[in-house]
């Protein structure tokens, strides 16, 4: 039977289209065995040959040894969704021959596998090379040929009667695609493995589904807050991965609600914003803006505007977290010694001051700079107690810096507690997000993600089978939800999606299945904070994870560097250092992003950049040399005339300190004069010579805490003044000379009177001398 395959919901792209279909055959079981620590293995495996009720098939018909299948099937149409007794079973989709001959005699049937009833036993299929041997449907016809690089529709309609369903749970099915190729023998030529779903007419509890929905991007802003490249507005485009982020939560449906008025979305999504990629957006869409150093070459103003437009209007009517700015990898700071990084990023802390553009927002009570980012762009308020761990692990030390920033609840992944698989549900104990963790000073409220679902949500647009199979197996994974009580049947269960940060979501996919907790009558919708309320799981202690992730070593090396210049430069600020430093603390946490993880060659780049330009601020504030490099002074007592100029956009407290080679010049302590921003300040130093001549002088300026600042300049100061000693000699001298003058005045007159004594009388004596 052949027909044609529904319409692709959602409308995506081509290019889409294309890099699924490129990925092979790999089923989505596999992307979630891989996410559980499963044995990665294809979900649809080889399975034996099956004779249908009614119907003899030879076993060469259905050849399962060649593992290359040459035809790719999509599969964009599973209905219903949700099976009831007796109910016609439709799947179609595409048929793509990505290999090199003709296929011919192409028919299409259902395969399916025993009854599961429990997320572990579901779980367990992804590792069951067997799981399709159970009942088959007969083949139906495909008509037409397949050649290479062509794509045709195929439409597979059969009963839960034909498939034996006949009672309440998951079945696993396999679409097998049979067909002959040049040498005319039949054989399997392409697979996908999905599941048919028969929930509980009555189910034994609802569960309860909330969604923590991500909305980050690295920074693509240098340590200056300058543009390096204009990849953001890409991102924000019409099918960026921003903009289909948004999307996904933008088509959800929405419904009047009980007490009237305007309809709302008929599922909460609570948003998850980094307040650094809002600062950005704001920049793009206030006008032109400047790229990797071109006047007005950004290309994304209306793109941005449009999205922070379409984000107020999400926001007004989802519950939104703030982010710590930059979205830093607490973990990675604190494991580098700098937890006071992590403290200046945090949203619910007045110590939480990075922000680019310090003053630009009024500081609310008792919360940071990156909540008011995001209160005064989307015009609500968010949420600032919710730490989501980076990786899904968190370190102790971390989780007590968080604590003391203000975080009340951290959203962990099963892998960050040594029992967090409790918390999913595969016993019968039932599903249950929150939970506990033990510190050193009692216990902080946890929420346990769902790595499953969450990865399943990411996997959506790289799984080349289709979005549609992918939300089956989530339909799948919460219908055994409603066939367990769990601990508290009153109380139900509780599952949290989500997704990796930087998802690239599939919008009509992603919204179908945010829907489908108020549209299955087994599950209700549920926000983040509504879950702090529901069932609860022990889960055992934080878990150190097998393999940590962080940032590049070498990177946070500099990392730690630029800290280290910011710290000293605080000591020196005249007002409040962490308003003044607000922008430079700022880069700091951009830098410091979780999503450099995944790019370790960029990271490093991006820290020696901050390094380099922290570098750069210590010699904005320096000495200036005369244009001769001489100093003259003119008196023993006259001042050391110096000028200093402080570049930095705040004004700073310096010490001078002056060397000298013996003891030509000493000067007096002037204190810490304070240098007023971008401007020259003259400096007059009470100095005493020793000494007259040239001699060569060497000035520093330094923070009050002994950091250094600038260069150390050397100067030739020139006197023409008499030194203390030189005035002593000079004195010493004179006093010599008149001593010598009054001996010969002395002996010159005990001459003359000796000589007066012995002259005859009548003899006159010879004409006298002058003493001198």
């Amino acid at each position: 039977m052949i027909g044609s395959a529904a319409g692709r919901a959602g409308g995506r792209s081509a290019p889409h289209r294309r890099r699924r279909r490129a990925g092979g055959r790999t089923a989505v079981g596999a992307v979630l065995a891989g996410l559980l620590g499963a044995p990665l293995v294809t979900l649809a495996a080889a399975a034996p040959a099956l004779a249908a009720p009614g119907e003899e098939i030879p076993v060469t018909d259905d050849d399962t040894s060649d593992p290359g299948r040459p035809v790719q099937i999509e599969v964009d149409r599973i209905e219903p969704r949700t099976l009831t007794p007796g109910a016609v079973v439709t799947v179609g989709g595409t048929l793509t021959n990505t290999g090199t001959e003709t296929l011919t005699d192409l028919d299409v049937r259902l395969q399916r596998g025993e009854l599961v009833d429990t997320r572990a036993e579901l779980r367990g299929t992804d590792a069951d090379p067997d799981p399709y041997s159970v009942v088959a449907t007969p083949f139906q016809e495909v008509s037409g040929e397949l050649e290479p690089g062509d794509t045709v529709a195929f439409l597979l309609t059969t009963t839960t009667d034909e498939l034996r369903i006949d009672r309440d749970g998951v079945y696993p099915v396999l679409l097998n695609l049979n067909g002959a190729a040049a040498d005319g023998e039949r054989r399997r030529v392409g697979e996908v493995s999905t599941f048919l779903v028969q929930p509980a007419a009555q189910p034994a509890g609802l569960t309860s589904v909330a969604w923590l929905w991500p909305l980050v991007e690295r920074t693509h802003r240098n340590a200056d807050g300058d543009f390096v490249d204009d990849g953001l507005a890409g991102q924000v485009a019409a099918d960026g991965r921003l903009d289909r982020a948004l999307a996904a939560v933008e088509r959800l449906p929405e419904a009047l609600p009980p007490e009237g008025g305007d309809p709302v979305p008929v599922a909460p999504v609570t948003l998850a914003v980094d307040p650094a990629l809002v600062e950005e957006l704001e920049i793009m869409a206030a006008g032109p803006y400047d790229v990797a150093g071109e006047d007005d070459a950004g290309r994304g103003t209306e793109d941005a505007a449009a999205f922070l437009d379409r984000l107020r209007a999400v926001a007004a009517d989802h519950p939104v977290v703030a982010l710590p700015y930059g979205d830093v990898d607490a973990d990675a700071l604190t494991a580098a010694g700098l937890p006071d990084v992590v403290t200046r990023s945090l949203p619910g802390s007045p110590e939480g001051t990075a922000e680019d553009a310090p003053g630009t927002t009024a500081a609310g009570e008792g919360t940071g700079a990156g909540a008011e980012v995001v209160r005064e762009a989307l015009g609500t308020e968010p949420r600032t107690d919710l730490a989501w761990a980076v990786g899904g692990s968190v370190r102790a030390d971390t989780l007590a810096t968080l604590r003391a920033g203000g975080m009340d609840e951290v959203v962990l992944a099963p892998s960050g507690l040594t029992d967090g698989s409790a918390a999913l549900g595969l016993d019968t104990g039932g599903a249950a997000a929150r939970t506990t963790v033990p510190t050193g000073d009692g216990q902080l409220d946890a929420l346990v993600a769902d790595s499953g679902l969450g990865g399943l949500v990411g996997s959506v647009l790289e799984t080349p089978t289709g979005a549609r199979v992918v939300e089956q197996r989530y339909v799948a994974e919460l219908a055994l939800m409603g066939l367990t009580p769990g601990a508290d049947p009153a109380a139900g269960q509780s599952v949290l999606v989500a997704p990796p940060r930087e998802v690239d979501a599939d919008p009509a996919a992603v919204s179908a299945m945010i829907a489908a907790s108020a549209q299955l009558p087994w599950l209700r919708p549920a926000t983040v904070a509504q879950l702090g309320d529901g069932p609860s799981r022990p889960t055992g202690e934080l878990a150190t994870p097998a393999e940590p992730g962080g940032l590049e070593p070498d990177g946070m090396a500099d990392v730690v560097t630029a800290v280290g210049i910011r710290d000293a430069l605080a000591g020196a600020v005249v007002d409040d250092p962490a308003i003044a430093l607000a922008g430079y603390d700022a880069a700091v946490s951009r830098t410091a992003s979780a999503a450099w993880r995944d790019d370790p060659e960029g990271f490093r780049a991006a820290a020696d950049e901050l390094r380099t330009t922290f570098d750069g601020l210590r010699r904005q504030v320096t000495l200036l040399s005369p244009a001769d490099g001489t100093y003259s002074l003119a008196s023993t007592d006259a001042p050391l005339v110096l000028t200093v100029h402080n570049d930095l956009p705040f004004a700073v407290q310096v010490e001078l300190r002056l060397q000298t080679r013996g003891n030509a010049l000493t000067v007096s302590d002037i204190g810490a004069p304070e240098l007023a921003p971008d401007q020259r300040t003259t400096l007059e130093v009470p100095a005493e010579v020793r000494q007259s001549g040239r001699f060569g002088v060497v000035a520093t300026l330094t923070t009050p805490d002994g950091d250094p600042l600038g260069e150390s300049v050397e100067l030739q100061v020139r006197s023409t003044a008499y030194g203390s000693i030189s005035l002593i000699i000079t004195i010493g001298a004179g006093a010599l000379l008149g001593l010598l003058f009054l001996r010969r005045l002395v002996l010159f007159l005990l001459r003359r009177r000796r000589g007066a004594a012995e002259e005859p009388e009548g003899v006159p004596l010879p004409p006298t001398r002058s003493p001198v």
